[in-house]
């Protein structure tokens, strides 16, 4: 899942700003994320009056970031569903000794049952 101020990191990787909650309007966008432009001599963060990026811009990164972390679903899938590498290797060791192809079929199942979209 992606959310704003993933959006807001991927669009300036060094963005200081101040959250309330996950906007998901341009009002809220607008009341609750606050960009900072510095500190007074107090310590206390000093405010932009504008954003940084619109909605608009913050809200099409969110679609974009979301779209690629659904397209890499099956990625996630595999990884959870592979043998760990201390039981692959041991998989290959004995295929090697055994003329087996254990580790091929194991991966291969895997892959199979999460094919790339």
């Amino acid at each position: 899942m992606t959310n704003i101020y993933e959006a807001i990191k991927s669009l300036k990787a060094d963005a200081e700003f101040v959250m309330s909650g996950e906007p998901s309007t341009k009002s809220e966008y607008e009341r609750d994320v606050k960009f900072v432009s510095g500190t007074d001599e107090n310590g206390e963060l000093i405010f932009k009056e504008t954003q940084d990026f619109t909605w608009e811009e913050v809200s099409a990164k969110k679609t974009e970031l979301q779209t690629q972390y659904d397209n890499n679903e099956y990625q996630r899938d595999r990884a959870a569903a592979y043998p760990s590498i201390q039981d692959q290797l041991d998989m290959q060791y004995w295929d090697n000794v055994n003329g087996t192809t254990n580790w091929k079929d194991a991966i291969a199942k895997v892959k199979s049952d999460n094919p790339k979209p």
